[in-house]
Parts: C-alpha cells; structure tokens; sequence
C-alpha cells in the first residue's frame, strides 16, 4: 500500500509592494502545497517625514513580522506529516454547502446557512480549498459581514446576522477539524461579532382585546396569532400543530408535542380559553389550524390588523410569544414556571423578559406626581 504524500514544508515570506503615493503596502507570499499564495496584510509603510511615521512604521514592521511568524508556526502544525494532499485540495465552498443540505428539515436554520454560503461565494469570488483556509480567510469574511455585506434589498446586515452569519463559519470551520479535514482551527482565538439584544415587541392586556375585537384579512391568521399569545407557542409549532397533540380529559386539556426549533418534547397546559379557541375536535392528523401560511401578505397583514387596532407596534408573529410571556410575568407567575411554560432548556433565556417587566416597574413609579408642591 502506497504511503500518504504530504506536503512540503510552507515558507512564508514578508513582501513589499510600492504605491503610487510613495507608501508600500505589506504582504504575505505563502508557499505551499506547491503553489504560491498571495496575503495582504492591509499594513503600509509611509515615507518618513517626522518622528511619528518612523515609528508607526516601526510599529507596523514589527506587527508584520509577528502576522508573518503566526502564519508560519500555523503552517508547520498543520504539516505535521499527516495531512495529505487530497484533504487540503478539497474545496472548502463544497464541505459547507453539504452542511448546509444536512439542515434542510429545518427551514429557518437552513435559510440562514444558505445565505452564509452565498456570502462566502461572494467574498471569496472564487473557490476556496482547505489549503486556502487560514486566519486571514475567517477575519477578511468577518471584517466583510461588519463592512460590506448587504441583504437582497441592499441594505447592510443587522449586527444579529452579522454575528449569527460569522458563528455558522466558525461551527462549518470546527466541523471540519473534527471530521479530520484540517488540524488545526484556523477560527480559533478570533473573536465573534457581538449581537445586540433584539427589541421585543408585545402587547399589553389593554392591546391584545383591542386586536381581538378589529378585523383580520385573514381568519386564520387571527386565530393562530391569538392562539400564540395565549398558549406561549412559537409559528413553528402552530403551524405543524395537529390533533393527535391536543390531550382533553376530565382535569382540562393540553398539548403534548415535539418543540420544532429545540426537538425537545413539551407538555403544555392549556387554559379553557385556549381549547375553546380551537373548537371541536378533528380528525387526529388533521392540522389544527388548516390553511394557515407563511408569507409577506401575511405579515404585512399582521401589521395592518395592529393598525386597525390602533397598534403602532412593528408587530410579527413572533409577538404573540413575546406577550404571552411578558403578561404572565405581570400577572405575577413566577420567572422559573414562566421559563418551562415557554420550553426554554435555560432560565437565563427567560431574563430578558423579565428587564422588560423591570423596565415598566420604573416607568411606573415615576408616574405618582410631586407632593411637594
């Protein structure tokens, strides 16, 4: 049996390219895998003309040389005599989209993959090996999400997909290291784009009779949105929801069923109002609520029933999760039931509902006028 070809060993030199303005720019020439890579470094050294240039392009050299010695100890750990041709020429477009393909059960999941998989075709204008995976590679997409990336209406990404985007590389990069593609992570150490805390729109008790009472373009829509805010249940959940998961006995009625977002399996009490809401009962495989649909009609419909209402709240389905969990917390249940209610596996996930509440409690007090008059 014929042994494994390694590669040979990389050498990584510090280069210089001269500028119109009299500036050169700093690169690094990779060679490896018996090709030669090119690297900016998007570092310049300046003509001197005061003692501040020398030292910036002191400063600069120095950090070059350090990007230069990393890249090669990288280099090394990697070429430690194991890692064969074949793994590193794979391309590292194709390991990713076949990650993408393995959450297609998933709709949200596997809608997100896929844009981080167009984003990188975009970055990387070409295909990218293994071999062509490095540090560089994770922190040029990263400053690229930060800087340049846009959706498709041409606005820039939020700072949540910035980071949710960035982290779907880094597990795409992790895997691979486990799947024994690559030996070393070259994602390690780089730090992820921090999300900002997502603004919870919900309704108050006050809200939520006022859109009971105004008309809705679609029924269905109505009932399921109202359905949510008074069972806690995600559209995921809603919207497969049949039947055979609805349990009525003589102490009242409940929903057991099989959370599609975390797979878990929930037991969900529900109140009279709830069952009541849903009517009789249907054959077991029958969808609970039939001909509901995800679409933007529907959300922009949802926005429309709120104004109907007199609601100026950028309202979405996802609301209706969000009110059920502030109102239960003002009606006083406690934080820890509140968080099973919801199917949350961690309690800290529930906290952000209870700021909310936080939140009102300093309005509140605020609202007793001076008596000191």
């Amino acid at each position: 049996m014929a042994a494994k070809r390694t590669r040979a060993k990389g050498i990584v030199h510090l280069r210089e390219r001269k500028l119109t303005d009299g500036s050169k720019s700093l690169y690094l020439d990779i060679y490896s895998h018996n090709k030669r890579y090119t690297k900016s470094l998007n570092l310049k050294i300046y003509p001197v003309r005061t003692p501040i240039d020398k030292e910036h392009n002191a400063k600069t050299q120095q950090l070059a040389e350090t990007l230069r010695a990393e890249k090669q100890i990288e280099l090394q750990h990697t070429q430690h005599g194991i890692q064969d041709d074949d793994q590193l020429d794979r391309s590292f477009l194709n390991y990713f989209w076949e990650l993408t393909e393995k959450r297609k059960a998933s709709q949200g999941n596997y809608g997100n993959w896929d844009s981080v998989h167009k984003h990188l075709q975009k970055y990387a204008g070409q295909d990218v090996s293994f071999g062509d995976l490095d540090k560089f590679f994770v922190l040029g997409f990263k400053e690229y999400l930060m800087e340049d990336a846009v959706t498709k209406s041409e606005v820039p990404l939020s700072p949540n997909s910035q980071s949710s985007y960035f982290n779907k590389l880094k597990t795409a990069i992790k895997q691979a290291q486990a799947d024994g593609i690559i030996k070393t992570n070259p994602a390690f150490g780089v730090k992820g784009i921090k999300a900002e805390t997502p603004e919870r729109e919900y309704l108050t008790m006050e809200e939520l009779r006022k859109i009971a009472k105004a008309d809705c373009k679609y029924p269905i829509l109505k009932e399921a949105f109202l359905f949510s805010c008074i069972t806690g249940l995600r559209w995921s959940d809603i919207q497969k929801l049949t039947w055979s998961e609805i349990h009525d006995n003589n102490e009242g009625s409940r929903i057991v069923f099989r959370q599609k977002k975390t797979k878990g399996m929930e037991y969900l009490p529900m109140s009279k109002q709830a069952r009541e809401m849903i009517g009789e009962r249907r054959d077991g495989e029958e969808r609970v609520f039939q001909g509901l649909k995800y679409s933007t009609y529907h959300n922009l419909e949802l926005l429309r029933w709120a104004m109907r209402a007199g609601i100026m709240k950028h309202i979405t389905f996802h609301s209706g999760r969000h009110t059920y969990a502030t109102l239960q917390l003002t009606m006083g249940t406690d934080i820890y039931t509140v968080s099973k209610l919801l199917g949350h596996s961690e309690i800290r996930t529930t906290q952000i509902y209870g700021k909310i509440i936080d939140q009102k409690k300093e309005e509140a007090v605020e609202r007793i006028p001076p008596i000191n008059l």
